[in-house]
């Protein structure tokens, strides 16, 4: 079988002397769209932090393609081609849209196609388009988040991982940038969602893994996940 594009093998991270993941397996296969479920202080963002190396892996092993990714800067894992849309989306305010999603190509030298991947961030959210000459900070908490999302496409990923893109936002706009994100992923985009809103995220997402306290406890299709009563209780609201 093909190896998959990102592997975590037994992965932890220490913050001193707290542990917040704990031996954590996880793949991700080139062309899936994959959940990561759990409540505050589960482990979720830790995880994509640990991929994007922003914080050291205390023991495991991280793969790309096969290859060991310990250890390396992140500008490199930008290179490789991990794109990381943190939490709290981090515009910068006083920019302009277009300048912030020029911003997310600031590795890149190909002036023809970033222009090119303006158009279809423009295209893929429209209200974005209609407000490029203003100010990131007087968008809309919704329309911050497609900014950030539209950023982090600038940088031409292998693989976009999200950190909450939902949080905050009224139940219309979580419809309209999780449609955003399935259309990506039929465009063939290898994503990684991290989700407080399980319902919204399986209801796109190929599989979906479940942490507790810094720990998997549950990982299937998310078919299997959206019928285990157990989620369905802890996260969805119903037996």
């Amino acid at each position: 079988m093909t190896a998959p594009l990102l592997a975590l093998e037994r992965l932890s991270v220490r913050y001193g002397g707290v542990t917040a993941l704990r031996s954590l397996d996880l793949v991700v296969h080139r062309g899936e769209l994959v959940t990561l479920l759990g409540s505050n202080g589960a482990g979720k963002s830790t995880t994509l932090r640990a991929i994007s190396q922003l914080v050291p892996a205390a023991a495991g092993t991280l793969r790309w393609n096969g290859g060991v990714i310990n250890g390396l800067p992140t500008e490199r894992t930008v290179k490789l081609g991990i794109a990381h849309c943190p939490e709290g989306r981090r515009v910068l305010a006083r920019q302009s849209v277009a300048d912030n999603l020029e911003l997310g190509a600031w590795l890149r030298r190909d002036r023809n196609a970033i222009r090119r991947d303006l158009e279809r961030c423009y295209s893929l959210f429209p209200r974005l388009a209609e407000r490029r000459t203003q100010a990131a900070g007087s968008l809309s908490g919704g329309e911050q988040q497609m900014l950030a999302i539209g950023r982090a496409l600038m940088a031409q990923p292998t693989l976009l991982m999200l950190d909450e893109p939902s949080l905050g936002l009224a139940p219309k706009l979580v419809a309209e940038v999780m449609g955003a994100l399935s259309s990506l992923h039929a465009d063939g985009l290898t994503i990684l969602l991290v989700e407080q809103n399980a319902q919204a995220a399986l209801d796109i997402a190929d599989r979906g893994y479940v942490l507790e306290a810094g720990e998997l406890s549950l990982e299937g299709t998310a078919e299997e996940l959206l019928g285990n009563p157990a989620l369905r209780e802890a996260y969805l609201g119903s037996g």
